[in-house]
């Protein structure tokens, strides 16, 4: 049985896609920092009745510290890991640090995918990353020098740029592990509660236009495709949108900034250097 480990499976792409994975027969992992919505999820996913086993995490991904936990809990839990789902991920309105010094947006959206796939790296052999990135990544300027945005912050511009690093990590995994299917995925804009974990102008936003986005189920599908599909299975590098391999900016297929990010993510998580993954 193929076992998925989701995160960010508690609401909208995430959620949508556990349920889809789970009706699949997949046995999932789902990964969330709400322990009742973890639950909640975990049993939606179970009355689909794919009959995988469902399991349950909670973990708060914006902290370093817990992504370690989560990585030994997955150790110690499973012999393997067959799909990786980096999903978890946010638009913050301001500029805050995390209890461990660092910029919340480049903290969630991209250190904790990179050091998770790292520290799980030999379970996941000859198995699929899945990476959420998305188009904003056009809008994002990656300067290697100023990764937690202390020179400016502006809130779109950091998300996008977070997203940058999403496919920029994938491309340099995919070439570093070619033993692996390291792939991302735009899912389009979609409903979901991005952009409403903060009171201001990106919830009111969010509110009036959400009737316009994609449902859930509908961005999902990219995710499902890349983590289940034969068609995808010769996949590795790749950035997909609509289940169809497209190219993203220029930026984002930079092989020296691509190898730049992952040195530096490297420091900021605390691993060795040449540590795999």
């Amino acid at each position: 049985m193929t076992l998925v480990l989701l995160t960010g499976a508690t609401r909208g792409i995430g959620q949508a896609a556990a349920l889809e994975l789970a009706r699949r027969g997949c046995d999932v992992a789902v990964v969330g920092r709400e322990r009742s919505r973890v639950s909640d999820v975990a049993r939606e996913a179970r009355e689909t009745g794919g009959g995988g086993e469902i399991h349950e995490h909670v973990a708060d991904l914006m902290l370093m510290s817990d992504v370690r936990r989560l990585a030994a809990e997955v150790r110690e839990r499973y012999e393997r890991v067959d799909v990786l789902a980096n999903n978890a991920g946010a638009l913050f309105a301001s500029r805050q640090l995390t209890a461990e010094g660092l910029e919340r947006t480049f903290a969630l959206n991209h250190l904790a995918p990179f050091l998770l796939t790292a520290l799980l790296r030999d379970m996941l052999d000859g198995g699929r990353v899945v990476t959420t990135a998305s188009d904003a990544h056009t809008g994002g300027r990656l300067d290697l020098d100023d990764l937690q945005s202390e020179r400016s912050f502006a809130a779109m511009r950091v998300y996008g740029t977070s997203k940058l690093c999403n496919i920029l990590f994938t491309r340099e995994l995919a070439r570093r592990e070619p033993q692996l299917q390291a792939n991302c995925f735009h899912p389009g804009v979609v409903r979901t509660g991005f952009g409403k974990n903060e009171n201001g102008v990106w919830k009111l936003l969010t509110t009036v236009a959400g009737p316009f986005f994609r449902s859930p189920a509908h961005g999902a599908r990219s995710l499902v495709w890349l983590a289940c599909s034969q068609d995808a299975a010769a996949l590795t590098g790749a950035y997909v949108v609509d289940e169809k391999v497209r190219q993203p900016s220029a930026q984002a297929q930079d092989e020296v900034l691509a190898a730049g990010l992952w040195e530096a993510s490297t420091e900021l998580a605390g691993l060795a250097a040449g540590t795999p993954g």
